[in-house]
């Protein structure tokens, strides 16, 4: 068996996988949350089976709270926490930019989708980021704000906004604050969408499936101007497919 997770800016996911690399079981957490009591409370409740454990495999964006999680795996099972970007991905995924500056969960995105097809990964995290995948090859993408970013930062700066909570809209016009500022969002991010997706087409002159993932994407998932697939454990598909790739 081996475990691998997702470290993310808002939340992580820790799974146990079996030989075979099918998820038996899955914990998602605040990365936040993530410390020594967290270490006690919940992770040695989640491994309170004897599991034997040979590596264990994560993509991170927060090298603190990975660093913990690893130090927790080889206290228990001494075995080796690899974080995504420790393999060599070229021998599975051609990376066209420098992959130090890419977050090592839109890596596992783009060798999840990887295929003779081509791809645009749409990932509603902490940031809207935008991956292009060709065939075998990562070519890079495009990063504008997260939408919960964006929301609490405008409530937080202006007294006259109240709390908000996104939803989809049928009309434009607000007749309120609150349904202004959902209509700002909603139509909003459906524009800067599908004017990021229509000039990465133009850009490379090819057609993409556009997959969508992350907290906001059943949002806005029958509402784009191109036809989208929403899959929320691209990610963890990613990280199974390296792991298998790289025999764990």
């Amino acid at each position: 068996m081996i475990i691998i997770g997702d470290i993310g800016n808002t939340d992580t996911k820790i799974c146990i996988v079996s030989s075979n690399y099918k998820i038996l079981k899955k914990l998602t957490v605040p990365t936040k949350n993530i410390n020594n009591k967290f270490l006690k409370e919940k992770l040695y409740s989640f491994f309170k089976k004897k599991y034997n454990i040979k590596k264990s495999l994560f993509s991170s964006v927060v090298p603190d709270k990975f660093k913990i999680i690893k130090f927790f795996i080889f206290k228990k099972y001494k075995s080796n926490c690899y974080e995504l970007k420790d393999l060599k991905l070229n021998k599975i995924i051609r990376i066209k930019v420098n992959r130090k500056q890419i977050g090592s969960d839109r890596l596992a995105n783009s060798i999840g989708v990887m295929s003779n097809k081509n791809y645009i990964i749409l990932d509603f995290g902490t940031a809207t980021t935008f991956d292009v995948v060709i065939g075998n090859i990562y070519n890079g993408g495009v990063i504008a704000p997260g939408l919960h970013i964006s929301l609490n930062n405008l409530i937080n700066n202006a007294k006259l906004i109240p709390s908000v909570n996104l939803k989809k809209m049928k009309k434009v016009i607000g007749k309120n604050t609150v349904s202004a500022v959902r209509s700002g969002f909603f139509w909003g991010y459906i524009g800067l969408i599908d004017n990021i997706i229509e000039l990465i087409k133009k850009e490379t002159k090819k057609s993409f499936k556009i997959i969508i993932t992350g907290g906001f994407s059943n949002l806005f998932v029958n509402s784009l101007k191109y036809k989208v697939t929403i899959d929320k454990n691209i990610t963890l598909k990613g990280l199974i497919r390296s792991a298998k790739f790289f025999n764990f």
